[in-house]
């Protein structure tokens, strides 16, 4: 017969302190150390990354996904020339809506390929770039004067662009309107949204002030 063990009682147990004594022997991080693999380790990971020089003071470094400033000038530029050429598109079909006239929508596109590239020139040369903030050479200008120049140019774009379209479309024949709208329009548009803020408020004050001064309607 298997005999039943017998739990001792509380009373039974003798009570003792823990042992506070450090280990007797080497633990595994001291022999590790003394064997030197955490120097051989650290060794193989340094041979496993690849070299890379380091710049020196004051070389800015590049990131590695980081576009070439052409490329990215050129997605840039891209970017708005498409909006810019939507918008053309839009304002196309709204004034031959306006004055019932049949759209062709072949001719239509057409055009709106034709401000492709005039707005694709003109974004690539004077939109702001980070990669090239200059409009024209140093030799001729100096770096302080590059952005009152180019605010300058859009500032007279705005107010010309403007204040003709609201003189052809009070003056002049539905058929002119329908031809030369839609480029002022857009450009009228893109120089307000390129100008500062002070620029752009001063050239639509302008624009108004034009508009009442001749006694033209908003058609």
């Amino acid at each position: 017969m298997a005999r039943k063990r017998r739990d001792k009682s509380p009373a039974s147990i003798k009570l003792r302190h823990p042992d506070r004594d450090g280990p007797s022997e080497k633990t595994l991080l001291e022999l590790a150390e003394q064997q030197g693999l955490f120097d051989k380790a650290q060794e193989r990971e340094a041979a496993l990354k690849p070299k890379t020089s380091t710049p020196g003071p004051g070389v800015a470094t590049e990131e590695p996904d980081a576009l070439p400033p052409i490329v990215e000038r050129i997605f840039e530029t891209l970017l708005w020339t498409i909006s810019l050429s939507t918008l053309h598109f839009t304002l196309d079909v709204l004034v031959q809506n306006q004055y019932a006239a049949e759209i062709s929508w072949p001719k239509i596109i057409g055009r709106a390929g034709q401000a492709f590239l005039v707005f694709g020139t003109l974004v690539y040369t004077l939109h702001t770039q980070p990669s090239s903030p200059n409009i024209i050479p140093l030799s001729l200008l100096s770096a302080r004067y590059q952005p009152l120049l180019r605010q300058a140019i859009f500032f007279l774009t705005s107010v010309c662009s403007g204040c003709y379209l609201i003189h052809i479309s009070n003056v002049y024949s539905y058929l002119a309107v329908m031809k030369q709208a839609p480029p002022i329009g857009c450009l009228w548009i893109w120089a307000v949204i390129e100008l500062e803020l002070p620029w752009a408020v001063s050239s639509l004050a302008i624009a108004g002030g034009f508009l009442w001064w001749g006694g033209y309607t908003i058609k």
